[in-house]
């Protein structure tokens, strides 16, 4: 009984969150940011599933530079970028190994990075699934992940 009654507290909390002007412009952000990281990876030779994105998520097809999921998923995560194998439509790939990889948003939002900072993130991206896994190259661009992650802390905790 006591769980129920924190969750519909919690809940509220969140619906009257939603209903402010700041977390409209927050989503909005969001998408405006996937579209701009879409557009990139696009521009690098990345097929965009679906042409393009209007919500929060972006899935490539890594397949077709004959890079996994799976393996892009490691090189990424080594360089500092979470993303997230994920079958694609018509996917020859098992789901352990997949053929895409699915990228959001919300997290370099919630940082404060906009547009103008989705070029990085691509490149960083692009360069990284072009290394197929050369450490000396992610452990380069982890160095950058984690100068850009200093410069927009989740939290500041100067407050």
């Amino acid at each position: 009984m006591v769980k129920l009654v924190v969750d519909l507290r919690q809940r509220r909390v969140c619906f009257r969150e939603a209903l402010t002007d700041g977390f409209k412009a927050y989503a909005a952000q969001i998408i405006a940011n996937a579209k701009a990281l879409a557009a990139h990876l696009a521009q690098g030779g990345y097929r965009i599933v679906s042409g393009g994105t209007d919500t929060h998520l972006i899935l490539v097809n890594v397949g077709i530079k004959d890079i996994t999921g799976k393996d892009a998923e490691a090189w990424l995560n080594s360089a500092g970028i979470v993303v997230n194998k994920n079958t694609i439509p018509f996917d020859g790939r098992s789901p352990f190994v997949t053929s895409g990889v699915r990228i959001g948003t919300p997290s370099v939002t919630s940082r404060g990075l906009t547009e103008k900072h989705m070029a990085t993130v691509g490149d960083w991206i692009i360069r990284a699934l072009g290394s197929r896994g050369d450490e000396t190259i992610l452990a380069e661009i982890a160095g950058q992940v984690c100068e850009l992650s200093n410069a927009f802390p989740i939290y500041d905790w100067r407050l």
